[in-house]
């Protein structure tokens, strides 16, 4: 017995990022590959709109905030494709990616974002786990006698 049945997919959403800026942010073991163009404030990950997208209200205000430093929350359109790591640090790396794009824009909104640490890449990262320990510096358990 076969499943005839296919669930539907979403359709691709087609955008033109034809003068757009392109910027890529980092984070923890996350990739983001942003383009920017002067637009209406949409905002694309993966093909889906990114309050889909990441699911934590907390995510969606750390993604907006490099726009509402600069005043301008609904004046461009973010396109912008991540993979690796977990939501936290994909969200991370977006905020870098749309920040180095802004400045790439407008080189003013640099001391804005800059002392707010947007377009500074956050380096810290899991730390490796050394042999002889049960993870990076936890030892395993000291039994006496």
């Amino acid at each position: 017995m076969e499943n005839t049945q296919s669930t539907p997919k979403a359709p691709k959403i087609k955008l033109d990022f034809k003068d757009s800026k392109y910027a890529t942010g980092r984070r923890k073991t996350s990739v983001a590959r942003v383009w920017l163009k002067k637009g209406s404030g949409k905002i694309y990950v993966n093909g889906k709109i990114f309050s889909d997208y990441f699911a934590s209200d907390n995510h969606k205000m750390q993604i907006t905030r490099p726009f509402e430093l600069i005043n301008q929350a609904t004046d461009y359109d973010v396109r912008c494709s991540v993979t690796g790591g977990g939501h936290t640090g994909q969200a991370g790396a977006l905020v870098h990616g749309i920040a180095r794009a802004l400045i790439l824009f407008d080189s003013e909104y640099r001391a804005t974002l800059k002392t707010e640490k947007l377009s500074t890449r956050d380096s810290r990262s899991v730390e490796r786990k050394k042999p002889g320990r049960r993870k990076a510096r936890r030892s395993f358990q000291f039994s006496k006698r």
